[in-house]
């Protein structure tokens, strides 16, 4: 009887054990249950300005803070009239969307610390000796910091050349626009309207400008200095001084789009006298010794067998 009681207390035991497991389960669940609902219930009921600060995109709630904590840094780092020059070759560069400057100054930071740590690691894991590593990390740091200023400058020389290349065709058709008896005011729109790429967007800049009411003369200098580019500051003297002196608009634009005209055919001809002196390094390093292996080398192959 005794190996009976004993299964039978095991069993009971078990049974208990059971019952209690599944008592603490179901009780855990509940609470859970119950903490999440509250949870619920509480940001329900939460002030308007907790929900939208908890409903913020994590690039607004994380990034942008740790973003101004850089700019904070670049600013530091940079001298006070660094965000001027800065503001200046993004007019040149026509201010591309999301490029300002508290973002450069961002990225320069950023840029700093993320290859200074790279260099760092890469250098040390490949068995370079310590000045070396510290060096190099200094060089690849300084090129992570310089290198939104290189990403800015050319973007302002790609715009320039588009705008170079666009200036003569525009001024042609300015001073048709002109010569037909149309202001300037609708000659530039006619010539914002009709053209494309950057010029055109400096010229509808120009228009915007002239018809919130800012004169003339102010809104040519200021698309002078928004622009690095001769040719156009150049333009834009001429009609700043033809409007000073009462000289006829379309005498000057004419003279203007004359001198434009001339200046693209030079610069043409320039290029094509370049071709010669550029084409000369691949011609001697490339072309001609493959040329002196297919005419000289079965010669030379016969003359060493009959040598032989």
């Amino acid at each position: 009887m005794s190996p009976i009681l004993l299964l039978g207390a095991g069993l009971v035991f078990l049974a208990g054990t059971l019952a209690l497991s599944l008592i603490g389960v179901v009780t855990t669940e509940r609470r859970g249950v119950a903490r999440s609902v509250a949870a619920i219930n509480a940001l329900g009921s939460a002030p308007d300005v907790l929900k939208e600060e908890l409903e913020r995109p994590f690039s607004e709630r994380i990034l942008a803070p740790l973003g101004d904590r850089f700019v904070g840094l670049g600013r530091k780092f940079v001298r006070a009239d660094t965000a001027t020059k800065l503001q200046h070759r993004l007019d040149i560069a026509g201010n591309p969307t999301g490029w300002d400057v508290n973002r450069i100054l961002g990225l320069k930071v950023l840029g700093l610390g993320v290859f200074g740590v790279l260099g760092f690691l890469y250098l040390s894991a490949a068995g370079w000796p310590f000045v070396k590593v510290v060096l190099a990390t200094a060089a690849a740091a300084a090129f992570g910091y310089v290198l939104p200023n290189i990403l800015l400058y050319n973007a302002g020389q790609k715009r320039e050349s588009l705008m170079r290349k666009a200036l003569p065709d525009a001024l042609d058709l300015l001073t048709v626009s002109v010569e037909a008896g149309l202001g300037f005011d609708s000659a530039v729109g006619r010539v914002a309207r009709n053209t494309e790429g950057p010029l055109s967007q400096e010229f509808q800049r120009l228009l915007q400008e002239m018809q919130i009411g800012r004169g003339r003369v102010e809104a040519m200098r200021g698309m002078a200095e928004r622009s690095s580019l001769d040719d156009l500051r150049s333009f834009c003297t001429s009609m700043v001084q033809a409007d000073s002196l009462g000289i006829p608009i379309g005498r000057v634009l004419r003279v203007q789009s004359q001198e434009m005209r001339t200046k693209r055919r030079q610069r043409a001809e320039e290029k094509a006298q370049q071709v010669p002196v550029k084409i000369m390094v691949p011609l001697v390093l490339f072309i001609l010794p493959c040329l002196f292996l297919v005419i000289m080398g079965p010669a030379a192959i016969g003359i060493m067998e009959s040598f032989k």
